[in-house]
């Protein structure tokens, strides 16, 4: 099943649960920033607010490769994709923020593998090559780190949204199949550890709810399900390597910044 069928199979059943809900696919891929703002701007001129953006997507342990922005895969999809859609988002976001009675916020999904990041956090020499020399399993969790650092820049400079890092646990869904083709023990034993220690959807997704809903949600924190927060490992709080990641990415994204018309 397509991305596309996937959604509208998922519009159906929200719409037979809540009659009238108005809801509209927008195709994106985030190893792409073309299609990445290409997707912005749709929503940009169908929508005039937004209270919620979940940077929810992401690969896992995927083999060595490079976006079509030359970015390593997984670093260019799960922190670079995500990033750019929120830079083009925000002005939207920070609109809705000035209305009476709102609560804006940003989640992105992170994972407890931001621990496999390598010594010093994230080499930022290796982020433009497929980089072969790092396992798939390093390169993902330098990704999900790159995602909390930058959650935390995201809180300490737009203090109006509220913005929160959420590792949902291990979920049974489709994420660790890319893990599976890479390495043959995660092949036989995946299954098993999916099995018995795997939560379903309806329970993986309670953490991501919990820091879109909850008044105790923090901004700028990481949090493991449900709502446990200080569990990130000491890079995740490296002032220096948060600012130094965010001056990359915003010399990254210069290219593609656009006048949104709100």
């Amino acid at each position: 099943m397509s991305g596309e069928e996937k959604a509208r199979t998922a519009i159906a059943e929200i719409v037979d649960s809540v009659p009238g809900a108005q809801l509209t696919p927008i195709q994106m891929d985030l190893a792409s920033l073309a299609s990445v703002k290409e997707a912005a701007n749709k929503v940009l001129a169908t929508t005039a607010r937004l209270d919620v953006l979940m940077n929810n997507a992401g690969i896992m342990a995927v083999p060595p490769a490079t976006t079509v922005d030359g970015y390593e895969i997984q670093f260019g999809t799960n922190h670079m994709g995500h990033a750019l859609l929120t830079k083009l988002l925000l002005p939207l976001l920070l609109k809705t923020a000035e209305q009476p009675r709102s609560d804006v916020r940003i989640v992105t999904l992170t994972s407890h593998s931001h621990t496999r990041a390598p010594e010093g956090g994230i080499d930022f020499s290796r982020l433009h090559c497929a980089d072969p020399r790092s396992s798939p399993l390093t390169k993902y969790g330098v990704s999900k780190l790159a995602n909390i650092l930058h959650v935390k820049q995201l809180a300490k400079r737009y203090p109006s949204i509220k913005t929160v890092a959420i590792h949902p646990g291990m979920v049974n869904t489709n994420l660790s199949t890319t893990m599976r083709q890479s390495f043959i023990l995660a092949r036989i034993l995946m299954p098993i550890v999916s099995y018995f220690s795997a939560a379903g959807i309806e329970k993986g997704v309670l953490n991501q709810l919990w820091g879109t809903t909850s008044a105790e949600a923090e901004s700028g924190q990481y949090y493991e399900p449900v709502g446990v927060g200080g569990n990130g490992s000491p890079p995740t709080e490296d002032v220096e390597l948060a600012e130094k990641l965010w001056a990359w990415t915003e010399e990254e994204m210069a290219g593609w910044e656009m006048q949104a018309k709100l």
